[in-house]
C-alpha cells in the first residue's frame, strides 16, 4: 500500500500531520497533486467539532488547486495540466439536479467535507469537477476560485444595479469578495462592517467604507451615508444575531436583503419591520458550475485580484499553526497550505 502525507482533523481543535493511503483512481477520476489549499470558515467549523457531516479522521480542504498526475478514462484533461477543483458533489437524480441546479442538490456534498480533500499530497477528483487554470493565473491564486465563485453567485442572486448603494455585514474573505463583485456589477457606494480592525483595514485598502461595529452604530452610519434611506441591497455575511437584526434596519424601503451566512442557531428577526417596508429576502448557497467557470476567467483576466486576501503561505507540516492563526481574525485572512512544497 502506497501512502502519502496529509493534515488530518482528528477531534475538536485537534489537527495533525499523519499518513493516508494514496488514492487509487476509479474510472472517470484524475489524481491531483495538490499545489495550494485554503483554510476557510467551513474548515474552522469542522475544526471546532461543529460540522454535522464531517467525520474524523478527515483531510479537510475544499478550496484547492493542483497538477494532474494521472487520468483514468477518456478526457480532455491530461497529466501535467494545472487545474482547480470545483468541490461540490451532487446526486444527479433529485429535482434540483434534473432542473440544472446541482448546487442545491438534496444531498449536496463537498470534497474536503464528505471525502478527503486538499490538505493532503494527493486527491482523487471526478474529471467533471476540474477546471483548467489559464496561464495568467497562479496555482496559489487559483485555489481561491471557490470563494470567488461564492461571491459571484451571491451577487448574481441579488438585484444590484449600476449606481446602487450596498451594505455588507461581515468583512471576512467572503464578505470582501462579495463587495468586490458588487462593485464590478455597478454598485456605486459600498459600506462594509465588522468588529476586526485587521479585516476592516483590508476593506479600506480595497476602497470600501469600513464601519467598526464596536465603535459606531452600524444602522445609523449606513442611514447617514444614504440620506436616511438605507442601502439598496444588504448582504448578511457574519452569521450573528446582531447582524441578523441590523440587516433589516440598514435596508431601504422595498430594498433587498441577501442572507449568505449559514446560521448555527436560528436567529430572531423582526418580520413585522420587513413587512411594513416591503423588504425582499433572498438566500444563497454555494455556486453553479457557470459561476465557478466565471470565477476562474475573471481571476485570470485580472478583474478580480485575490492577492490582498492571502495572509499566509504554509507548508503541510505547519497546518496546526494555520488553524491556530485562523482562530484570531486579527492575524489572518486567507491561509494557504502547500502540501507538496
Amino acid at each position: 500500500m502506497e501512502t502519502m502525507k496529509a493534515g488530518l482533523y482528528i477531534s475538536e481543535k485537534n489537527v495533525k500531520v499523519d499518513t493516508l493511503e494514496k488514492p487509487t483512481l476509479k474510472h472517470g477520476e484524475a489524481l491531483i497533486k495538490v499545489s495550494s489549499a485554503g483554510i476557510c470558515g467551513t474548515d474552522m467549523m469542522i475544526y471546532f467539532g461543529k460540522h454535522p457531516r464531517a467525520k474524523a479522521p478527515l483531510a479537510m480542504g475544499h478550496e484547492f488547486s493542483g497538477i494532474i498526475e494521472e487520468v483514468n478514462g477518456e478526457s480532455a484533461f491530461h497529466p501535467g495540466d494545472r487545474v482547480v477543483i470545483e468541490p461540490t458533489m451532487s446526486c444527479g437524480k433529485c429535482d434540483a439536479c434534473l432542473s440544472g441546479n446541482t448546487h442545491v442538490c438534496n444531498t449536496l456534498g463537498l470534497i474536503g467535507i464528505d471525502s478527503h480533500g486538499g490538505f493532503a499530497e494527493y486527491v482523487a477528483v471526478p474529471l467533471h469537477r476540474l477546471h483548467k487554470i489559464p496561464d495568467t493565473l497562479s496555482d496559489a491564486h487559483a485555489a481561491l476560485a471557490e470563494p470567488v465563485a461564492v461571491g459571484i453567485h451571491t451577487v448574481r442572486r441579488s438585484n444590484v444595479k449600476v449606481g446602487d448603494t450596498v451594505a455588507v455585514l461581515g468583512a471576512g474573505p467572503i464578505g470582501l469578495l462579495i463587495a468586490l463583485t458588487a462593485k464590478l456589477a455597478g454598485a456605486d457606494k459600498i459600506l462594509i462592517s465588522d468588529i476586526s480592525p485587521y479585516r476592516l483595514s483590508k476593506a479600506e485598502e480595497l476602497g470600501f467604507i469600513a464601519l467598526d461595529g464596536r465603535k459606531v452604530n452600524v444602522v445609523e452610519e449606513v442611514r447617514a451615508a444614504t440620506n436616511g434611506m438605507g442601502a439598496d441591497v444588504v448582504f448578511e455575511v457574519a452569521g450573528s444575531n446582531i447582524t441578523a437584526d441590523q440587516m433589516i434596519h440598514v435596508c431601504r424601503t422595498q430594498g433587498q436583503i441577501v442572507v449568505v451566512s449559514v446560521y448555527k442557531q436560528p436567529p430572531t428577526i423582526d418580520l413585522a419591520a420587513m413587512h411594513f417596508r416591503e423588504l425582499s429576502l433572498t438566500t444563497t448557497r454555494c455556486y453553479s458550475h457557470s459561476d465557478f467557470a466565471t470565477a476562474v476567467s475573471m481571476m485570470a483576466n485580472g478583474q478580480i485580484d485575490v492577492t490582498p486576501f492571502i495572509s499566509h503561505h504554509l507548508s503541510l507540516d505547519e497546518i496546526e499553526k494555520g488553524f491556530q492563526l485562523m482562530t484570531n481574525p486579527e492575524e489572518s485572512l486567507k491561509i494557504l497550505i502547500q502540501p507538496n512544497a
